[in-house]
């Protein structure tokens, strides 16, 4: 695994746990030789976690749509950056970069992703981890809604074990590296988008 893409908030919320444990997860990657993926952004969460990795000599690599470019939010100062034209087009180049994936805290753009992805992983267009980091239980609600889909016939059991829940930072790495998928029959025509 050498890129992990992080999906979080443009926000640092309110509770001071949710930078920290974006400026640790950071300093997991680099001591992991782990490049971080991210939405390129230079506040909230995607950037304490950004210079956090830019600080101890790690690379972070940003995707960002060109309207937010504009309206300055993007970061100056990564490792590379790729400008898009749309957010869907964001979502495709952060997957096809990425070994896996961390959802941090975040709002509506990283549930949205995270949905994105959890459903290109179910769909099997593509093959590769995807973990909630539940910071302070932030996903406890979220967890417990996948459960009751599961009791209510809308998601497979298989398919909610897809999402792996991670409430270490210091495992967060491991647990991505050793999540073992079933078998998926189309993974070889696409593994990478």
């Amino acid at each position: 695994m050498k890129n992990i893409c992080v999906f979080c908030g443009s926000s640092v919320g309110s509770d001071p746990r949710f930078v920290e444990a974006a400026k640790s997860l950071g300093r997991q990657l680099v001591s992991n030789n782990i490049q971080l993926i991210f939405g390129g952004g230079k506040v909230g969460l995607m950037g304490a976690i950004a210079d956090e990795v830019l600080a101890r000599g790690g690379k972070a690599i940003g995707v960002i749509p060109d309207f937010l470019m504009e309206k300055e939010v993007g970061h100056t100062g990564l490792t590379e950056m790729h400008i898009v034209e749309s957010m869907h087009e964001r979502k495709q180049k952060m997957a096809f970069l990425a070994d896996g994936f961390i959802a941090m805290p975040g709002g509506f753009g990283t549930l949205e992703e995270l949905a994105e992805i959890l459903t290109w992983v179910q769909l099997e267009l593509i093959r590769k981890p995807v973990a909630l980091l539940n910071v302070n239980g932030y996903y406890d609600g979220l967890l417990n809604q996948l459960d009751h889909m599961v009791e209510c016939h809308f998601l497979k059991p298989q398919n909610r074990e897809l999402i792996l829940e991670i409430k270490k930072i210091d495992t967060a790495v491991d647990q991505l590296k050793n999540y073992e998928f079933g078998d998926f029959s189309i993974w070889d025509k696409l593994e990478k988008m």
